[in-house]
């Protein structure tokens, strides 16, 4: 019975002495996949890449920001934070500086979409959040507001959002490149698009005599220009003026 109880007692300390050994391999693995976050602000971001993987770490650059503080094309601010325990593999979020403000915030109230964008773009600005929403007595596709308003200083981000005018009950288009056709052409093409024809407008062209008087046919006038013009976004039945040469 005493042998018995011996190797019982035995049996119990080699399942602890076995426990413990688990417990420790796996402290030590779960710690050899931990990390500390270095310190990447000040750094560019190829420095702070290579810092982050000595670490195991990666590097995600997903924003930019105006900074008077931070020279432009340094990092300025990093999520976790230095010195932070994570595990191997990690992407750190950074902030990439673009130094202070030098570009003013376009006008864009009043432009189409399409347009606002190009306005933007061609500024060195980015795009931000577009919302589309119903407002009674506005332009279908125009821009109706903006953050940050125009001429705004002290910035924080590159990004222009803007609130569109929409008319979800009509169909949209965009409005064809008309120029160099004739004027019945136009007008077809016009209302064959589910559009209406507006004012059309003779225009002098170079060399024209003001005072002669009009010797082309209308249709055979061409299209000079087209209010909205071409690329602009059109919804059904709006009506689009015509300039013709004269």
């Amino acid at each position: 019975m005493r042998r018995f109880f011996r190797w019982v007692v035995r049996g119990l300390l080699l399942i602890v002495v076995f426990m413990g050994s688990m417990l420790t391999a796996m402290r030590f693995a779960i710690h050899g996949r931990q990390t500390a976050v270095p310190k990447v602000i000040g750094m560019t971001p190829r420095e702070a890449e290579t810092a982050l993987q000595d670490h195991g770490l990666m590097l995600d650059t997903s924003d930019r920001f105006f900074s008077a503080e931070t020279p432009a094309g340094r990092i300025m601010s990093q999520v976790p934070a230095p010195n932070e325990v994570v595990r191997r593999g990690w992407r750190v979020r950074v902030a990439e500086s673009m130094g202070p403000q030098r570009v003013a915030i376009p006008d864009l109230t009043g432009d189409s979409e399409r347009s606002a964008e190009i306005n933007i773009r061609r500024r060195g600005l980015e795009m931000g959040t577009t919302a589309v929403a119903e407002i009674p007595d506005a332009t279908p596709d125009q821009v109706v507001a903006q953050s940050p308003p125009a001429n705004a200083t002290n910035v924080s981000a590159p990004k222009v959002s803007m609130l569109i005018a929409a008319t979800p009950d009509k169909k949209s288009y965009v409005m064809p490149d008309l120029h160099g056709r004739s004027q019945d052409e136009a007008v077809s093409a016009i209302s064959g698009a589910g559009l209406s024809v507006g004012t059309i407008t003779p225009l002098l062209t170079a060399g024209s005599d003001p005072n002669a008087p009009e010797t082309l046919p209308a249709g055979s006038r061409l299209v000079i220009g087209t209010v909205p013009g071409s690329g602009q976004r059109v919804w059904e039945g709006q009506t689009v003026n015509l300039q013709v040469a004269r």
